[in-house]
């Protein structure tokens, strides 16, 4: 008997997404839950199991874009425990152009996450880069790689061991090669003279040596039209603001060790952020609300999107009713959201109905930034990477840990002196974080 394997549907909205990588190729044997496949919509990226075990039948190729709801493959489930066909079998020898691989890049990761000692590993948790997988050093021999990232490491002359793979246990993704090779030509010096050649002639667009041209993914093309879409249709404006971050600091190091004993989640500063925010919003609730033609939209929730960069590009999960979760409740969220965009299991429902955003460039270095507005939202917290500065304190000079933090805002709907005062409300509770532990 053979299961049919469609595109699932992700959402109303969303109509068609492309496949973008097979896991397994025509003929293997499959088992139930083993993932098959991913998708990459407009939104979302996401990964399809097998329901059954079974001999899987590829009918659609990878980088081709499909209806919701298309059957791509099947499982003969009669034939379950047939062995797969050789290395050298038919399947495995189905040409692929060189420009279809290059689509499944995956972009370049936006920059925004949480604190810096939690950014999200395959083992540890907390919203910076989703980046996950084996590391540069371990052994390959190439018998991991599907057909179509064989055809493409053989190509570029490429050992898989000096590549970081970040599918399914570390795995290499057609995207991880590319990813490899761009970083390659951006220090050609490193490379071999006839290698960078190479690279370049297979590149090339047009003649053009050192010209590559791909079609942006779904999500970046998502991305792209959002942050243009805030650009032209907010009244965008940004105010600045510091904070001493050395009692918040000290509170973390202090109960670390015993709330990650009693709550099995580790305490990081974006929970600090996300409550002081919270309260902030209760206070300022035009900085929660949404202009909605010649109405203004108020909200007596707080759901808040915390930024994430992926591999496939910038995601922004919600935490629901973040005023009625605390530090641990919240951590924890974050800690699920990162799983599932490591794992490519994030649905259209974990991104949809955020009132207020976070975003953190500073796991990434970032000194000081304007974030863009996540429409229709009137508000968005920049936080950046904690800094050693002097600072006058008491008519004295001393040494503290300093953090820049912006807030863009709607200024059609927001004044400057309430997103001036809304910032300085989030300064005096990080900076007095029992005062977040008391919601005062």
């Amino acid at each position: 008997m053979a299961i049919e394997i469609q595109i699932p549907s992700v959402g109303e909205s969303v109509q068609e997404a492309i496949l973008a990588q097979w896991y397994k190729t025509d003929g293997d044997t499959v088992k139930k839950d083993e993932p098959l496949f991913v998708i990459e919509t407009d939104k979302v990226t996401l990964e399809v199991v097998a329901e059954a075990d079974g001999i899987l039948k590829i009918l659609v190729d990878e980088g081709e874009t499909v209806a919701i709801g298309k059957v791509v493959g099947s499982i003969e489930t009669d034939g379950a425990g047939a062995a797969a066909p050789p290395a050298g079998s038919e399947a495995e020898e189905k040409p692929e152009s060189e420009e279809g691989a290059r689509s499944q890049a995956p972009s370049a990761p936006e920059k925004a996450a949480a604190e810096p000692d939690t950014a999200p590993k395959r083992d540890a948790a907390a919203p910076a880069a989703a980046t996950s997988g084996a590391s540069g050093g371990e052994e390959r021999d190439g018998t991991d790689l599907s057909p179509s990232v064989r055809r493409l490491v053989a190509l570029h002359d490429i050992d898989p061991g000096r590549i970081q793979g970040t599918g399914p246990g570390g795995r290499i993704t057609k995207g991880d090669v590319l990813l490899h090779l761009e970083a390659r030509e951006a220090a050609p010096e490193a490379a071999p003279a006839d290698e960078s050649r190479a690279e370049r002639t297979e590149t090339s667009d047009g003649g053009d040596a050192g010209v590559e041209r791909k079609p942006m993914s779904p999500i970046r093309k998502r991305i792209a039209a959002r942050l243009l879409e805030a650009k032209q249709n907010t009244a965008m404006l940004t105010t600045f603001n510091d904070i001493d971050m050395s009692r918040a600091m000290e509170m973390r190091t202090r109960y670390k060790e015993e709330f990650k004993k009693k709550h099995d989640v580790s305490l990081g500063f974006m929970s600090f952020f996300v409550k002081a925010a919270v309260q902030a919003l209760k206070e300022f609730p035009q900085i929660n609300a949404f202009i909605d033609g010649d109405d203004i939209v108020l909200h007596h929730y707080h759901h808040v999107g915390i930024a994430v960069g992926s591999p496939r590009g910038l995601v922004v999960p919600v935490i629901r009713d973040a005023d009625q979760l605390g530090f641990a409740g919240i951590e924890q969220a974050i800690v699920d959201f990162v799983s599932k965009i490591q794992e490519n299991r994030l649905e259209l429902s974990d991104l949809e109905g955020a009132t207020f955003t976070i975003t953190n460039g500073g796991v990434f270095g970032s000194l000081l930034s304007t974030p863009i507005l996540n429409p229709p939202q009137s508000g968005i917290l920049g936080m950046h990477r904690i800094e050693k500065r002097p600072v006058v304190v008491d008519d004295e000079i001393v040494i503290r840990p300093m953090m820049y933090v912006a807030l863009s805002y709607d200024h059609r709907i927001v004044d400057g002196r309430e997103a001036v005062t809304f910032l300085r409300r989030i300064k005096e509770m990080v900076e007095n974080p029992e005062r977040l532990m008391m919601e005062v």
